[in-house]
């Protein structure tokens, strides 16, 4: 059984990003069926599976994806091939994108940016206006 569909409701500056609908409770994250959550481009961007979820006016697009039991919320957005899984929470007006990934209960919040290879792992919490790269060696 599905989690949650996507409606036809668009985001006012990013017309191909949709809302998304519970069909059923996420009880982790206090979701009920039919709350309306955040933004996504495609079914590809938020798993069916688990108990992730995307709220509040949060956005996952292009390649990003949201798995397992992460949550994205607030006006946060995913983008770029950057993940967010496990549990993992991204929240407030942060920023995950390029390849970066974030996982295990690591949180990012506030005005926070995590880009390039950057991984945020196991309880790590980055917040406030920090911003976490890191460059990819071959």
């Amino acid at each position: 059984m599905k989690k949650y569909e996507i409606t036809d409701e668009a985001h006012p500056e990013h017309p191909n990003l949709y809302r998304i609908r519970a069909l059923r409770d996420i009880e982790p994250h206090g979701v009920k069926a039919g709350d309306l959550g955040g933004y996504i481009n495609s079914e590809a961007n938020l798993s069916q599976y688990g108990d992730c979820w995307v709220g509040d006016d949060a956005i996952v697009l292009g390649d990003a994806s949201v798995l397992l039991d992460a949550r994205v919320y607030g006006t946060s957005e995913v983008r770029g091939h950057a993940k967010v899984y496990g549990n993992a929470q991204v929240k407030g007006s942060a920023i995950v994108c390029e390849h970066a990934t974030v996982t295990g209960n690591a949180t990012v919040t506030d005005y926070a940016v995590v880009c390039g290879h950057a991984h945020i792992c196991g309880h790590a919490h980055v917040s406030g206006n920090m911003r976490v790269t890191a460059v990819h060696e071959s």
